[in-house]
C-alpha cells in the first residue's frame, strides 16, 4: 500500500467579534466522547472563540486532489476553527486495517467499507456521529444510514454505494426483457453467445438467491450471530436452482474476468458488476449499454427479486480524535450533498444524497442510477453482527462447490448445513 503524506496549515486570522462560539456537541455519543468534545470546546475558549485543531485526512490516491479542495473548503466556512490538515493516501479498503495496525497515528477522518462497522465498533475504533446528527439520517435513503448504524447508533456519513447490478446489451435485450432471468435465459441469442453471467462462487454475489426466497442471515435484522435460515428447505430450493442455473448451457460463471472480456466483446448478453466496470463496458458498446437492478428468479412458480448486500463506504471519525466536534463536521461535509455532487462530475463516483437522485446528470448515468435504484430499494443492509468475519469463507466454499459440481442435489442438505454451521460458528480467538 502506497502512502504519501502532505500537510497543509490552513491558518485564519480573523476579529474576535465575528467569531461567535462553536456550537455543542449533541447528546449521546458516550463518557469517552463527552470528555473529548468538552477538552475540545475548552480549547476554543481560551484562544477567544478560535479553536486551533489537527486533523489528518486519509483519502485513496486517485481522490487525494479533490479530498484536498473540499477540506480548503471546510476551513473557510468554519472560520471558528484554524486548522492544521494533514493528508495521507490510504486506500479505503486498507483503512479499516490500518486504524487497527495503529489508532494513535490513525485519520481523524477516513473512508471505510460500511461492512466493517461491526469490527470498528467491536475494537472501539469509531467515533459515532452525533454532531446535526437528524439532519444527517434525513439526508440519506434508509439502507445507506442502516448500513453505516448499529443498535440505532450512527457510525458513519454514506458517500457511496459499493455494490453490484446488472449491465446488459440493449442490442440482445429489452428493458423489460431484463426484469427476469427466466425471460433472459429463454431467449435465443446466437450462436456463440452467453445469456447470463454472475458470480455464484463469491459471497458477495450469491446471497443474493438466499435473500430472493426470504432467507435470512443472522436473523431477521442481523444482529443474531448464531441464526441463519439458509438450510432450511427455503435454503434447499435456492441451492437446486443455483444447481440447476451453472449448468444451463446459457450461464457462464464469472471467473477471472472472463464475463467481462465477453460482454465487451458482445458474446454476452447481461452480466453482474459495479459502476468499476462502467468505463469499460461504455468503450466496448456505447450506446447499447444497459444497466438495471438485478433480475427476478422463478421458483416453484413464483417470482423474487434477486436481493444483494446493501454496502456503502462512508466516512467516519476515529474514537481517539482530540477534536470530535469538528471531525464530525469534516466528516459530515466530506460525505455530504455538495461534495457528493463535485465527485460525481469529477471523477464519476455515485451519490448517496436522496436530494441527488432526482438530479438530471445522475439520471442520465444508467450506471450510477442503477446501482443506486438497487441499494436504495432492492438490496438488503448487511448484517451488523461482527460474526459477518465469519461468513465469507463457508459460503463462498459452498457457492464454489455449485459451480464445480462437487455440491449435488444429493448432497444439498448436507453442504447447506455445513456452510451454515460454519458461519455460525464463534469467533476465532
Amino acid at each position: 500500500m502506497k502512502r504519501k503524506i502532505l500537510s497543509v496549515v490552513l491558518g485564519m486570522s480573523l476579529a474576535a467579534t465575528l467569531l461567535a462560539g462553536c456550537g455543542s456537541s449533541d447528546a449521546g455519543a458516550g463518557s469517552a466522547a463527552g470528555t473529548a468534545a468538552k477538552a475540545s470546546a475548552a480549547a476554543a475558549s481560551e484562544d477567544g472563540g478560535v479553536e486551533k485543531v489537527e486533523l489528518k485526512v486519509w483519502s485513496p490516491e486517485t481522490e487525494a486532489e479533490i479530498t484536498q479542495e473540499f477540506c480548503q473548503q471546510f476551513a473557510a466556512n468554519h472560520p471558528e476553527y484554524d486548522i492544521t490538515f494533514t493528508y495521507e493516501n490510504v486506500e479505503n479498503a486498507d483503512s479499516i486495517t490500518q486504524l487497527k495496525n495503529d489508532p494513535e497515528v490513525a485519520a481523524d477522518v477516513f473512508v471505510y467499507p460500511t461492512g466493517g462497522v461491526p469490527e470498528l465498533i467491536e475494537a472501539g475504533l469509531i467515533y459515532p456521529i452525533t454532531v446535526n446528527e437528524a439532519q444527517v439520517k434525513a439526508s440519506y435513503g434508509e439502507n445507506a444510514i442502516a448500513s453505516c448504524s448499529s443498535d440505532g447508533i450512527l457510525y458513519g456519513i454514506p458517500q457511496t454505494p459499493n455494490a453490484f447490478f446488472m449491465y446488459y446489451n440493449k442490442s440482445m435485450y429489452t428493458e423489460d426483457e431484463v426484469k427476469s432471468l427466466e425471460t433472459m435465459l429463454a431467449k435465443d441469442l446466437g450462436d456463440g453467445v452467453k445469456n447470463f453471467s454472475m458470480q455464484i462462487s463469491n459471497s458477495w454475489y450469491i446471497e443474493s438467491f438466499f435473500y430472493a426466497n426470504g432467507g435470512t442471515l443472522y436473523g431477521e435484522d442481523g444482529t443474531d450471530p448464531t441464526s441463519c435460515s439458509w438450510n432450511d428447505a427455503k435454503g434447499v430450493q435456492v441451492g437446486e436452482y443455483l444447481i440447476d442455473l451453472v449448468a444451463n448451457d446459457k450461464y457462464i460463471e464469472d471467473i477471472d474476468s472472463v464475463a467481462s472480456s465477453m460482454f465487451q466483446n458482445r458474446e454476452l448478453g447481461a452480466m453482474c458488476s459495479g459502476t468499476w466496470s462502467a468505463e469499460d463496458f461504455v468503450a466496448a458498446l456505447g450506446d447499447d449499454l444497459g444497466a438495471a437492478v438485478l433480475p427476478t428468479i422463478n421458483i416453484d412458480g413464483t417470482d423474487y427479486q434477486l436481493s444483494n448486500f446493501a454496502d456503502f463506504k462512508a466516512y467516519g471519525v476515529k474514537s481517539s480524535t482530540k477534536y470530535p466536534k469538528a471531525a464530525q463536521e469534516l466528516a459530515e461535509w466530506l460525505g455530504g450533498e455538495e461534495c457528493q455532487l463535485a465527485r460525481f462530475q469529477k471523477i464519476d463516483m455515485t451519490p448517496t444524497a436522496t436530494a441527488l437522485l432526482a438530479n438530471e446528470e445522475v439520471q442520465k448515468n444508467v450506471a450510477a442510477y442503477a446501482l443506486i435504484d438497487m441499494t436504495g430499494n432492492y438490496s438488503t443492509p448487511q448484517p451488523t453482527t461482527s460474526q459477518i468475519a465469519q461468513y465469507w469463507d463457508p459460503v463462498a466454499a459452498f457457492g464454489t462447490g455449485v459451480v464445480n459440481g462437487d455440491v449435488t442435489r444429493s448432497n444439498l442438505q448436507e453442504s447447506l448445513d455445513a456452510m451454515v454451521e460454519g458461519l455460525t460458528s464463534k469467533l476465532a480467538e
